[in-house]
């Protein structure tokens, strides 16, 4: 879910993605600490992996196949790092670590990417339909192993009143 900008949805994104990658920043956090007592573990292995990730999605996605770079950009994981990080340094606890900063780290996720995903989840009308940016982006480039499921559960016609998926 974190490769294209459409598929960065407001359901499975933002609940997969910081649950998938707390695990590397954890153990790197536990290294630098118990070796060092350096309480930025997290936050290195996050730059780290963003710098691949945007390595990756330059030469990948541009450089091989022409997708414009706002369509893959990867997610912002640094002020989730940062406040496991100082949790880290305050507590001295890894179990207060795993409890708070680990809430911390999934409540950060998407308030900390709301300024580079809000502009693509604008409501246009586009062909008397009613739909967001992100979807004209995955009408229009079409590639392989789109989720379009994702886009017809999201229409509207399966949803219950509660606002849920219904089966």
């Amino acid at each position: 879910w974190d490769f294209w900008s459409d598929w960065k949805d407001r359901r499975l994104w933002v609940t997969v993605t910081p649950i998938v990658l707390v695990t590397f920043p954890a153990a790197v956090q536990y290294f630098l600490w118990e070796r060092f007592r350096q309480p930025w573990g997290a936050t290195v292995c996050v730059l780290s992996l963003l710098f691949g990730e945007w390595i990756n999605r330059y030469f990948n996605f541009w450089g091989w196949t022409y997708f414009p770079v706002n369509f893959v950009f990867p997610a912002i994981l640094v002020p989730g790092a940062i406040l496991l990080d100082t949790v880290l340094l305050l507590s001295g606890s890894y179990l207060f670590t795993a409890i708070v900063g680990g809430m911390a780290w999934g409540l950060i996720f998407c308030p900390g990417n709301w300024p580079i995903i809000a502009p693509i989840h604008v409501p246009v009308e586009y062909n008397g339909v009613l739909m967001s940016i992100a979807d004209i982006q995955g009408y229009n480039y079409v590639r392989t192993g789109t989720p379009e499921y994702i886009r017809m559960v999201e229409k509207g016609t399966l949803r219950t009143f509660g606002k849920d998926v219904a089966p």
